[in-house]
């Protein structure tokens, strides 16, 4: 099964069945491939889990 990467409001990082419509709120990145590709690939570009609100907050 092939799985794209997807990012909510908050940029807070999930994998999704590419051959579905992501939920609402979230949309894709532009990387798709199998889960492990996809975790892997997250966790590349997902460095600070933070919510982007308590990321601003804590500023």
């Amino acid at each position: 099964m092939n799985y794209t990467v997807v990012v909510n409001h908050e940029e807070q990082y999930s994998v999704w069945p590419a051959a579905t419509t992501p939920p609402a709120g979230w949309r894709e990145v532009g990387f798709s491939g199998t889960r492990d590709a996809c975790l892997a690939h997250i966790a590349t570009v997902w460095t600070d889990i933070r919510p982007v609100s308590a990321r601003t907050a804590a500023r």
